[in-house]
């Protein structure tokens, strides 16, 4: 009770002060009482601006979303998706600037998870049934170099988080974590002899669609672009690659991180070859917003990298959370990142840190992207393959030129 009437007096204070301090974006809102021009984006901003106003509002929300409690640890919070939390978006996304900057139901065992190594008979070669969608291979040159980044200036934690990170109301990351030295000298090159695949693609929401998705047909969906990757990393570079393309998310998308860990955990044990980890994405959006640029002529979708810190201003660090590798998941989402932006300019949103672990720890190189958002195309999502693909050789390689630090 206590909890809900201070959650209500800061909804009341809130709306007093935004008439007062706000009325240009309140006129959009209930608070005005007038009807809204475009009422997601008001409410957006004036969410945004209460924050920055009323700290505690914000915490209170950080708090409450992390309250419900976890099935597997009683009285513990349950480790949330994170689509369903508002982004903390950047200005050029709400006003629809997509150039970017130049910087910066499945089954219940592991045993019957779908998985496959692909090769040259992938789903992706097959058009969908209604013709709706064009699923050929997009054509792929890895581009040149475009810019050196000079990574001196970024020594400052202030600076470093202002041109590559978005850090969630409901986590916190100090100099520790985000040292440009300790992010730029992990070696992550990975080993190129031996057998059994190298690489595991898989989707914890498997069931996200593009806009021209057709539904019932995954190869149109986020796991059809993940399939689109895997031949780029094989056929381009050389790397095995395993597809895991069983469905955590049907029956309840909530619990798709706690049921898609011990299969992950099963894949793992039985091809002990694994050393890197890619949960494809795709995310969602406000419907004003368009994340896609232009590469080499082609309506590419922009991406984003992912990391949970296992840790929110709540509750501290996360004990049932542990991730011991967490300053390689780091440093693998930060050097994806620099590479990118040495490449492909304006391609890559900013680095997202949240508060949970999204099933990271299994290994290393663990990698989270969320590619394009609902209202992208699935040739957009294919665009981008090529230089994601690109990126991660780049750096499962060593090729670290430019990016050294006086």
């Amino acid at each position: 009770m206590g909890r809900y009437l201070s959650r209500m007096f800061f909804i009341i204070l809130a709306g007093v002060a935004a008439e007062l301090f706000l009325p240009s974006v309140t006129g959009g809102t209930s608070f005005g009482g007038r009807e809204a021009q475009n009422p997601g984006l008001c409410n957006w901003v004036l969410h945004r601006q209460i924050e920055a106003v009323l700290p505690v509002y914000g915490m209170l929300e950080a708090g409450e979303s992390a309250e419900r409690e976890d099935p597997r640890q009683p009285g513990k919070p349950q480790e949330q998706p994170h689509e369903e939390n508002l982004r903390l978006l950047s200005m050029e996304e709400m006003e629809g600037n997509t150039g970017g900057e130049a910087v910066g139901g499945g089954t219940d065992t592991a045993m019957d998870a779908k998985v496959h190594v692909a090769d040259d008979q992938t789903d992706m070669e097959a058009a969908s049934a209604n013709g709706a969608v064009s699923l050929q291979m997009p054509d792929f040159v890895p581009g040149e170099q475009q810019q050196t980044l000079e990574l001196e200036r970024y020594r400052s934690y202030e600076e470093l988080v202002k041109e590559f990170y978005t850090i969630d109301a409901n986590t916190m990351a100090g100099n520790d974590q985000l040292n440009i030295e300790k992010l730029m000298q992990r070696d992550l090159r990975i080993t190129e002899s031996g057998e059994g695949p190298q690489i595991l693609v898989y989707h914890t929401h498997s069931q996200e669609a593009y806009a021209d998705s057709v539904p019932g047909d995954p190869t149109t969906s986020v796991v059809g672009v993940g399939e689109c990757l895997i031949r780029i990393l094989q056929e381009e570079y050389g790397y095995r690659v395993m597809h895991c393309t069983e469905e955590f998310d049907v029956e309840d998308r909530n619990q798709a991180y706690s049921k898609a860990l011990p299969a992950l955990e099963q894949i793992l044990k039985e091809n002990p070859s694994i050393q890197v980890m890619i949960d494809l994405h795709r995310d969602e959006m406000p419907a004003n917003v368009r994340l896609v640029t232009e590469l080499e002529g082609k309506p590419t979708a922009r991406f984003m990298f992912f990391n949970g810190l296992s840790r929110t201003r709540k509750t501290g660090d996360i004990a049932y959370l542990k991730n011991e590798n967490i300053a390689g998941n780091l440093a693998f989402s930060f050097q994806m990142q620099l590479k990118c932006a040495e490449y492909y300019p304006g391609l890559t949103r900013k680095i997202y840190l949240k508060g949970y672990r999204y099933n990271l720890h299994l290994r290393e190189r663990s990698l989270l992207v969320e590619l394009g958002a609902q209202n992208n195309t699935v040739e957009e999502a294919m665009n981008a393959c090529g230089p994601l693909a690109h990126a991660l050789h780049l750096v499962l390689s060593g090729e670290k030129e430019g990016f050294a630090i006086e």
